[in-house]
């Protein structure tokens, strides 16, 4: 079998090792000045009063929803095309998750589709940056204000991105990045809450770290909480790569670029949609093939051929423990579950050289002509 390109891979350099390696001989490995210089720093990035450091972006999503007083009869409008855990998060606290539909060009959230779902027991949405491309947020911002919902950004795969020139994850209440190895920073595990609600980040700190209160005693509980802290060497590593964002996420862009230039005279499938007043920080490259491709064909061909390609993302609402609760029907989100079956993601990562992207396009040319004459 060929030599694989990968699917993803963390951007480490030296800096980074001498960041964490730093940590461990000072003996602070948890609680110390390196998690607080790395929400200072993301403070200062997005142009917020708060950054509150997390173990996950999941986290930190849970966070918000309980911060945020959301629970048991209340209902939040969330897209379906997205990771588990933006819905997870809601489901923690009790929250019903209503699904709305997406845009065919961005698969970001429709507001369309969510003016059509609201009902009187609407108390928010759940907004997903998609793929590092920002949502809709003139338009978002506008419905949630004009019927007083609170507002959560899952911009875990998009941390420097912008729309209209303000950074994501300065929108609604409040909003979380999250730093798994395929994020355009890492570290590790990770994620950090981002609000400029001063309420809501002091009760985040306190339910991140067991319920403690800022000024209580160490066995002193004011609350039940979470294990949800970020230990310090992962915070080295984040204010490390932080550093770097700028140009990691150029050269993300530059791999996307050169995707895009080798597919965008193809036929059979449609290149990923960049709307002229955002700049997305490119988490994946995502291509739609036209719906006669027999994509898992695809996906086990390119295997064969050493080049990984997931469906990205299956719809939440189809998800087994999903259904089994909610009992959703097929065809109920039609532009969600049309996409999902379409999409492919491609190997990415802003270290992936040109001799890799041209494997990958070759590739991926040759097993679509397989399936085409097979």
């Amino acid at each position: 079998m060929p030599r694989q390109v990968p699917m993803s891979a963390p951007d480490v350099d030296e800096s980074d090792v001498r960041a964490v390696v730093e940590v461990l001989r000072s003996g602070r490995l948890a609680l110390g000045p390196a998690a607080e210089g790395f929400e200072r720093d993301v403070r200062e990035r997005i142009g917020v009063r708060h950054a509150v450091a997390v173990s996950s972006g999941t986290a930190g999503l849970h966070l918000i929803v309980k911060g945020l007083g959301l629970g048991p009869g209340d209902e939040v409008l969330v897209p379906s095309f997205t990771f588990a855990a933006t819905v997870n998060a809601l489901l923690f606290e009790g929250v019903r998750p209503v699904f709305v539909d997406i845009e065919p060009d961005t698969f970001n959230l429709a507001v369309e589709d969510c003016r059509l779902k609201l009902n009187d027991r609407t108390r928010g949405l759940m907004v997903v940056d998609v793929f590092g491309h920002p949502a809709e947020w003139d338009a978002i911002s506008a419905f949630a204000e004009q019927h007083d919902l609170l507002v959560i950004d899952d911009s875990c795969e998009a941390l420097g991105s912008d729309y209209r020139g303000k950074p994501i994850g300065s929108f609604g209440n409040a909003a979380v990045f999250a730093f798994y190895p395929n994020k355009q920073i890492t570290t590790g595990e990770g994620g950090m809450i981002v609000t400029d609600d001063d309420d809501l980040a002091a009760l985040a700190r306190s339910l991140r770290n067991q319920g403690r209160g800022e000024m209580g005693a160490w066995l002193e509980h004011e609350r039940m909480g979470f294990n949800y802290r970020m230990d310090e060497m992962s915070a080295a590593l984040g204010r490390s790569q932080l550093r770097r964002l700028d140009d990691m996420v150029n050269r993300r862009a530059h791999v996307a670029a050169e995707y895009t230039r080798r597919l965008g005279e193809l036929s059979w499938l449609r290149t990923p949609v960049v709307q002229s007043h955002v700049r997305p920080s490119w988490f994946v490259y995502v291509v739609l093939l036209d719906p006669g491709i027999d994509r898992q064909h695809v996906v086990r061909d390119l295997e064969a051929r050493g080049v990984p390609a997931r469906g990205y993302f299956p719809p939440v609402h189809l998800q087994p423990y999903v259904r089994r609760r909610f009992e959703l029907p097929d065809g109920a989100l039609p532009v969600t579950e049309d996409v999902s079956r379409r999409t492919l993601a491609l190997p990415f990562h802003g270290t992936l050289s040109i001799g890799e992207i041209d494997r990958v396009v070759d590739a991926l040319v040759a097993s679509v002509g397989s399936v085409a004459h097979g």
